[in-house]
Protein backbone atom coordinates (compact mmCIF):
# COMPACT_ATOMS: atom_id res chain seq x y z
CA UNK A 1 0.00 0.00 0.00
CA UNK A 2 1.49 3.62 -0.88
CA UNK A 3 2.98 5.44 1.25
CA UNK A 4 1.22 9.06 -0.99
CA UNK A 5 -2.21 10.60 -0.25
CA UNK A 6 -1.43 12.83 -3.57
CA UNK A 7 0.79 12.25 -6.89
CA UNK A 8 1.75 15.39 -8.61
CA UNK A 9 2.20 15.51 -12.16
CA UNK A 10 4.78 18.57 -13.89
CA UNK A 11 5.59 18.61 -17.20
CA UNK A 12 8.29 21.26 -17.40
CA UNK A 13 9.43 23.97 -20.06
CA UNK A 14 12.47 26.17 -20.63
CA UNK A 15 9.95 28.98 -19.52
CA UNK A 16 7.37 27.59 -17.08
CA UNK A 17 5.92 24.58 -15.52
CA UNK A 18 2.28 22.91 -15.64
CA UNK A 19 0.81 21.34 -12.50
CA UNK A 20 -1.74 18.26 -12.35
CA UNK A 21 -2.50 16.84 -8.66
CA UNK A 22 -3.86 13.18 -9.88
CA UNK A 23 -7.68 12.93 -9.95
CA UNK A 24 -8.30 16.81 -10.35
CA UNK A 25 -9.13 18.83 -13.32
CA UNK A 26 -7.39 21.94 -12.43
CA UNK A 27 -3.91 22.56 -14.03
CA UNK A 28 -1.88 25.07 -13.10
CA UNK A 29 1.36 27.17 -14.28
CA UNK A 30 4.28 28.49 -12.71
CA UNK A 31 7.21 30.10 -14.38
CA UNK A 32 10.43 28.36 -14.27
CA UNK A 33 12.33 30.53 -12.36
CA UNK A 34 12.84 30.50 -8.57
CA UNK A 35 10.41 32.96 -7.65
CA UNK A 36 8.05 30.72 -9.57
CA UNK A 37 8.92 27.91 -8.40
CA UNK A 38 8.35 28.86 -4.45
CA UNK A 39 5.38 30.24 -5.46
CA UNK A 40 4.60 26.60 -6.15
CA UNK A 41 5.90 25.16 -2.93
CA UNK A 42 3.75 28.05 -1.44
CA UNK A 43 0.31 27.25 -3.14
CA UNK A 44 0.64 23.20 -2.67
CA UNK A 45 2.78 23.61 0.79
CA UNK A 46 -0.53 21.72 2.46
CA UNK A 47 -0.02 18.66 -0.15
CA UNK A 48 3.09 18.44 -1.06
CA UNK A 49 4.52 16.42 2.26
CA UNK A 50 2.30 13.44 1.36
CA UNK A 51 2.77 13.77 -2.16
CA UNK A 52 4.96 11.70 -5.09
CA UNK A 53 5.91 14.66 -7.61
CA UNK A 54 6.77 13.12 -11.17
CA UNK A 55 8.37 14.80 -13.83
CA UNK A 56 10.40 13.94 -16.80
CA UNK A 57 14.11 14.68 -17.72
CA UNK A 58 13.74 17.81 -19.71
CA UNK A 59 17.39 18.88 -20.97
CA UNK A 60 18.34 20.29 -17.45
CA UNK A 61 15.68 22.97 -17.46
CA UNK A 62 14.08 20.28 -14.39
CA UNK A 63 17.27 20.65 -11.94
CA UNK A 64 16.47 23.61 -10.88
CA UNK A 65 12.57 21.90 -9.30
CA UNK A 66 14.54 19.13 -8.66
CA UNK A 67 16.86 20.38 -6.28
CA UNK A 68 14.00 23.02 -4.23
CA UNK A 69 12.18 20.04 -3.56
CA UNK A 70 14.63 17.79 -2.84
CA UNK A 71 16.45 20.40 -0.21
CA UNK A 72 12.80 20.67 1.43
CA UNK A 73 12.68 17.01 1.82
CA UNK A 74 9.70 16.40 -0.60
CA UNK A 75 9.55 13.04 -2.70
CA UNK A 76 10.45 13.26 -6.42
CA UNK A 77 10.80 11.07 -8.92
CA UNK A 78 12.38 12.37 -12.38
CA UNK A 79 11.28 9.72 -14.96
CA UNK A 80 12.42 7.97 -17.77
CA UNK A 81 11.18 10.64 -20.62
CA UNK A 82 10.63 7.05 -22.92
CA UNK A 83 8.97 5.31 -20.54
CA UNK A 84 6.59 7.80 -20.04
CA UNK A 85 6.08 8.36 -23.64
CA UNK A 86 5.51 4.31 -24.26
CA UNK A 87 2.96 5.24 -20.79
CA UNK A 88 0.61 7.45 -22.58
CA UNK A 89 0.69 5.45 -26.05
CA UNK A 90 -0.45 2.56 -23.96
CA UNK A 91 -3.74 4.90 -23.49
CA UNK A 92 -3.82 5.43 -27.23
CA UNK A 93 -3.72 9.13 -26.42
CA UNK A 94 -1.84 10.79 -29.41
CA UNK A 95 -2.80 14.67 -28.38
CA UNK A 96 0.04 16.27 -26.82
CA UNK A 97 -0.35 19.68 -24.80
CA UNK A 98 1.45 20.36 -21.40
CA UNK A 99 -2.08 20.05 -19.42
CA UNK A 100 -2.01 16.51 -20.88
CA UNK A 101 1.33 15.68 -19.95
CA UNK A 102 1.19 17.04 -16.47
CA UNK A 103 -1.92 14.77 -16.02
CA UNK A 104 -0.50 11.98 -17.40
CA UNK A 105 2.71 12.02 -15.23
CA UNK A 106 0.54 12.40 -12.52
CA UNK A 107 -1.52 9.02 -13.26
CA UNK A 108 1.92 7.63 -14.41
CA UNK A 109 2.89 7.51 -10.62
CA UNK A 110 -0.06 6.41 -9.42
CA UNK A 111 0.05 3.47 -10.71
CA UNK A 112 3.64 2.96 -11.64
CA UNK A 113 4.58 4.25 -7.89
CA UNK A 114 5.92 0.70 -6.47
CA UNK A 115 8.53 0.68 -9.35
CA UNK A 116 9.43 4.60 -8.53
CA UNK A 117 12.68 5.64 -7.36
CA UNK A 118 13.15 9.14 -5.49
CA UNK A 119 15.33 11.63 -6.94
CA UNK A 120 18.48 11.99 -4.22
CA UNK A 121 20.27 15.76 -4.78
CA UNK A 122 23.96 14.75 -5.62
CA UNK A 123 27.01 16.59 -4.21
CA UNK A 124 28.10 19.92 -4.76
CA UNK A 125 31.36 18.34 -6.50
CA UNK A 126 29.47 15.19 -7.96
CA UNK A 127 26.98 17.67 -9.78
CA UNK A 128 29.95 20.14 -10.88
CA UNK A 129 31.94 17.12 -11.94
CA UNK A 130 28.57 15.84 -14.03
CA UNK A 131 28.45 19.51 -15.57
CA UNK A 132 31.58 19.37 -17.08
CA UNK A 133 31.99 16.05 -18.21
CA UNK A 134 28.68 17.40 -20.55
CA UNK A 135 30.77 20.26 -21.52
CA UNK A 136 33.16 18.07 -22.80
CA UNK A 137 31.20 16.34 -24.86
CA UNK A 138 29.71 19.08 -26.35
CA UNK A 139 32.76 20.32 -27.25
CA UNK A 140 33.98 16.87 -28.93
CA UNK A 141 30.75 17.09 -30.97
CA UNK A 142 31.78 20.14 -31.95
CA UNK A 143 35.21 19.62 -33.13
CA UNK A 144 33.55 16.94 -34.99
CA UNK A 145 30.77 19.94 -37.02
CA UNK A 146 34.18 21.44 -37.65
CA UNK A 147 36.14 18.88 -39.47
CA UNK A 148 34.05 17.58 -41.02
CA UNK A 149 33.05 21.68 -42.51
CA UNK A 150 36.45 21.20 -43.33
CA UNK A 151 36.66 18.82 -45.38
CA UNK A 152 33.77 20.36 -47.89
CA UNK A 153 34.61 22.27 -51.00
CA UNK A 154 35.01 25.59 -49.36
CA UNK A 155 36.79 28.57 -50.16
CA UNK A 156 40.08 29.00 -48.38
CA UNK A 157 38.80 31.38 -46.29
CA UNK A 158 36.29 29.06 -44.96
CA UNK A 159 38.84 26.25 -44.34
CA UNK A 160 41.32 28.98 -42.58
CA UNK A 161 37.71 29.88 -40.65
CA UNK A 162 37.30 26.45 -39.49
CA UNK A 163 41.10 25.65 -38.58
CA UNK A 164 40.63 28.61 -36.28
CA UNK A 165 37.72 27.02 -34.20
CA UNK A 166 38.90 23.54 -34.39
CA UNK A 167 42.74 24.93 -32.49
CA UNK A 168 40.48 27.19 -29.96
CA UNK A 169 37.56 24.44 -29.25
CA UNK A 170 40.63 21.32 -28.54
CA UNK A 171 41.89 24.16 -26.01
CA UNK A 172 39.04 24.57 -24.50
CA UNK A 173 38.84 20.78 -24.36
CA UNK A 174 42.26 20.49 -22.74
CA UNK A 175 41.39 23.23 -20.56
CA UNK A 176 38.02 21.47 -19.31
CA UNK A 177 39.92 18.30 -19.15
CA UNK A 178 42.38 19.81 -16.78
CA UNK A 179 39.75 20.99 -14.48
CA UNK A 180 38.09 17.44 -14.25
CA UNK A 181 40.95 16.52 -13.80
CA UNK A 182 42.07 18.63 -11.10
CA UNK A 183 38.68 18.36 -9.12
CA UNK A 184 38.78 14.49 -9.10
CA UNK A 185 42.35 14.70 -7.53
CA UNK A 186 41.30 16.28 -4.55
CA UNK A 187 38.71 13.17 -3.71
CA UNK A 188 40.14 10.48 -2.36
CA UNK A 189 37.24 8.53 -3.12
CA UNK A 190 37.33 9.56 -6.44
CA UNK A 191 40.87 8.88 -7.00
CA UNK A 192 41.45 5.35 -5.81
CA UNK A 193 38.49 4.29 -7.79
CA UNK A 194 40.43 5.35 -10.85
CA UNK A 195 43.25 3.54 -10.24
CA UNK A 196 41.43 0.57 -9.74
CA UNK A 197 39.26 1.46 -12.89
CA UNK A 198 42.63 2.02 -14.95
CA UNK A 199 43.56 -1.98 -14.03
CA UNK A 200 40.83 -3.27 -16.26
CA UNK A 201 42.27 -2.80 -20.23
CA UNK A 202 41.35 -0.28 -22.19
CA UNK A 203 40.73 1.75 -19.58
CA UNK A 204 42.56 5.17 -19.31
CA UNK A 205 42.62 7.88 -16.26
CA UNK A 206 39.82 9.53 -19.09
CA UNK A 207 37.60 6.76 -19.28
CA UNK A 208 37.38 5.86 -15.38
CA UNK A 209 36.91 9.47 -14.54
CA UNK A 210 33.82 10.04 -17.40
CA UNK A 211 32.48 6.51 -16.05
CA UNK A 212 32.53 7.91 -12.42
CA UNK A 213 30.93 10.85 -13.48
CA UNK A 214 28.51 9.12 -16.13
CA UNK A 215 27.73 6.22 -13.93
CA UNK A 216 28.03 6.38 -10.29
CA UNK A 217 26.08 3.68 -9.41
CA UNK A 218 29.21 1.44 -10.92
CA UNK A 219 30.19 -0.56 -7.91
CA UNK A 220 26.64 -1.05 -6.22
CA UNK A 221 24.68 -2.87 -8.43
CA UNK A 222 24.40 -6.32 -9.50
CA UNK A 223 25.85 -6.90 -13.35
CA UNK A 224 22.73 -7.41 -14.58
CA UNK A 225 21.67 -4.18 -13.77
CA UNK A 226 24.56 -2.36 -14.33
CA UNK A 227 24.66 -3.60 -17.98
CA UNK A 228 20.86 -2.80 -18.28
CA UNK A 229 22.03 0.74 -17.14
CA UNK A 230 24.45 1.64 -19.89
CA UNK A 231 22.11 -0.19 -22.18
CA UNK A 232 24.77 -3.17 -22.51
CA UNK A 233 22.03 -6.01 -22.00
CA UNK A 234 20.96 -8.08 -24.75
CA UNK A 235 17.20 -8.06 -24.94
CA UNK A 236 15.17 -11.47 -25.98
CA UNK A 237 12.96 -11.66 -28.84
CA UNK A 238 11.35 -15.03 -28.46
CA UNK A 239 8.11 -16.53 -28.99
CA UNK A 240 7.04 -19.83 -29.02
CA UNK A 241 9.69 -21.69 -31.60
CA UNK A 242 10.52 -18.81 -32.60
CA UNK A 243 13.83 -17.50 -31.64
CA UNK A 244 14.50 -13.72 -32.46
CA UNK A 245 17.75 -11.73 -32.81
CA UNK A 246 19.02 -10.08 -29.62
CA UNK A 247 20.03 -6.80 -29.39
CA UNK A 248 20.78 -4.47 -26.73
CA UNK A 249 18.69 -1.40 -26.15
CA UNK A 250 18.56 1.97 -24.82
CA UNK A 251 20.81 3.19 -22.05
CA UNK A 252 22.42 6.40 -20.22
CA UNK A 253 23.60 8.74 -22.69
CA UNK A 254 27.04 9.15 -22.95
CA UNK A 255 27.97 5.43 -21.53
CA UNK A 256 28.21 3.77 -24.98
CA UNK A 257 30.74 5.65 -26.95
CA UNK A 258 33.36 5.62 -23.29
CA UNK A 259 32.68 1.72 -23.49
CA UNK A 260 33.30 1.70 -27.46
CA UNK A 261 36.48 3.22 -27.48
CA UNK A 262 37.52 1.17 -24.44
CA UNK A 263 36.49 -1.82 -26.36
CA UNK A 264 38.24 -0.92 -29.07
CA UNK A 265 41.69 -0.39 -27.19
CA UNK A 266 41.05 -3.74 -25.19
CA UNK A 267 41.01 -5.68 -28.59
CA UNK A 268 44.09 -4.74 -29.29
CA UNK A 269 45.70 -5.36 -26.01
CA UNK A 270 47.93 -8.50 -25.18
CA UNK A 271 45.03 -9.61 -22.43
CA UNK A 272 42.03 -12.00 -21.85
CA UNK A 273 40.22 -9.50 -23.22
CA UNK A 274 41.59 -9.73 -26.50
CA UNK A 275 41.24 -13.02 -26.42
CA UNK A 276 37.76 -12.67 -25.62
CA UNK A 277 36.98 -10.91 -28.44
CA UNK A 278 38.77 -13.08 -30.51
CA UNK A 279 36.78 -16.30 -29.64
CA UNK A 280 33.49 -14.30 -30.77
CA UNK A 281 34.91 -13.31 -34.10
CA UNK A 282 36.36 -16.87 -34.66
CA UNK A 283 32.66 -18.19 -33.99
CA UNK A 284 31.35 -16.32 -36.87
CA UNK A 285 30.30 -13.12 -34.68
CA UNK A 286 30.01 -9.77 -36.81
CA UNK A 287 32.88 -7.21 -35.27
CA UNK A 288 30.05 -4.85 -34.23
CA UNK A 289 28.51 -7.73 -32.00
CA UNK A 290 31.63 -8.72 -30.95
CA UNK A 291 32.96 -5.34 -29.75
CA UNK A 292 29.85 -4.56 -27.80
CA UNK A 293 30.16 -7.90 -25.96
CA UNK A 294 33.39 -7.13 -24.92
CA UNK A 295 31.77 -3.54 -23.90
CA UNK A 296 29.50 -5.28 -21.68
CA UNK A 297 32.43 -7.56 -20.15
CA UNK A 298 34.44 -4.30 -19.75
CA UNK A 299 31.72 -2.61 -17.69
CA UNK A 300 30.90 -5.80 -15.87
CA UNK A 301 34.89 -6.13 -14.90
CA UNK A 302 34.91 -2.45 -13.89
CA UNK A 303 32.03 -3.06 -11.79
CA UNK A 304 32.84 -6.30 -9.74
CA UNK A 305 36.37 -4.73 -9.50
CA UNK A 306 34.71 -1.06 -7.98
CA UNK A 307 31.88 -4.17 -5.79
CA UNK A 308 34.97 -5.53 -4.05
CA UNK A 309 36.93 -2.54 -2.94
CA UNK A 310 34.00 -1.12 -1.29
CA UNK A 311 32.50 -4.49 0.09
CA UNK A 312 36.25 -4.63 2.23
Amino acid sequence: MTKYHNFIGIDIGKFSFVINVYGEKVVTEFDNTNAGIRKFIVQYKGILSSSLSILETTGGYENNLLQFLSMKGYAVHRSDTRKVKNFIRSYGNAVKTDALDAKALALYGKERVDGLSLYESPPKQQKLLFQLSQRRMELKQMIVAEKNRLSGPDSNNIRNSCNTMIKAIEQEISRVTEEIQAISSQDEVISSKVKVLMTVAGIGEITALNLLILLPEIGSLSRRKIASLAGLAPRANDSGMFKGYRSVGHGRQGIKPILFLSAMAARNSKTDLKEFYDKLISRGKKKMVALTALMRKILVIANAKLKSITLN
